[in-house]
């Protein structure tokens, strides 16, 4: 599961060779609720929120970060939680969302170590990750069949453990050659036929197409016990959540 413009772009994978389907939810309890009523989900959100933050993020982050050569870049440093609850919700326009991206940065200063403000990207995110968390705090049931995954390390990992030498994007655009590459990795991970030639649903693009199935890789590592976690064994957070990014 990846998060697109229209929310949560979902790719449910079945067991053997049964279809594959793509779905956007636009909130993530929407897809709890779905007919498909998924056993098992890797996602790509951080999972599990820290007080404080080192150098570098969360373990999960400095762990396979250098993994990825110069994808490296992909792998943002996620802030303490209170940063991530500066706000409540969505910003109505651009000129409070600055504003709330000024206050959410002074928090994760004031609640890392050495300080560090987020990006506007990272901020933009923010909303998503207490989706999830929201959720998974309150719901055990839940929080035991969802997982934190990360596509540039799955591509990683299908590439042989080598960093790919072609970016998704350039300059916030879709790079076709970056595209081709993860497409061609993925068509060695085992995907039921077709799931390759799937075509982007409203609401998401072609990279998040590519960025859901190799979650969806993950989520049948894990489903067969063969996935690994960074760090491992895992670290939690105050609530008991996993920090870990599975692959």
């Amino acid at each position: 599961m990846d998060a697109c413009a229209g929310g949560w772009l979902a790719a449910f994978v079945p067991p053997g060779d049964g279809t594959v389907r793509l779905r956007v939810f636009r909130r993530f309890t929407d897809l709890l609720e779905a007919v498909e009523r998924p056993g098992l989900i890797a996602i790509d959100i951080p999972i599990g929120l820290p007080e404080r933050i080192g150098r570098g993020g969360r373990a999960a982050e400095t762990a396979v970060r250098p993994l990825l050569g110069a994808r490296q870049s992909s792998v943002f440093s996620t802030p303490a939680r209170p940063a991530i609850y500066a706000e409540a919700g969505w910003v109505p326009n651009v000129d409070e969302m600055l504003a709330a991206h000024a206050r959410a940065s002074e928090i994760a200063r004031a609640t890392s170590d050495p300080p560090k403000g987020v990006s506007i990207q990272a901020f933009c995110l923010f909303p998503k990750i207490r989706e999830v968390d929201e959720v998974l705090r309150t719901e055990p049931g839940v929080a035991r069949r969802v997982f934190e995954t990360h596509p540039e390390v799955t591509f990683w990992r299908l590439n042989g453990e080598t960093p790919l030498g072609e970016p998704k994007k350039v300059r916030g655009q879709p790079f076709g050659r970056g595209l081709a590459l993860r497409r061609k990795l993925l068509a060695t991970a085992g995907l039921p036929a077709g799931a390759l030639e799937l075509r982007a649903p409203p609401g998401a693009g072609e990279d998040d197409v590519l960025d859901a199935l190799a979650c969806a890789v993950t989520a049948r590592r894990l489903r067969a016990g063969e996935a690994v976690s960074y760090p491992n064994p895992p670290e939690t957070d105050p609530f008991g959540l996993p920090m870990a990014i599975w692959m």
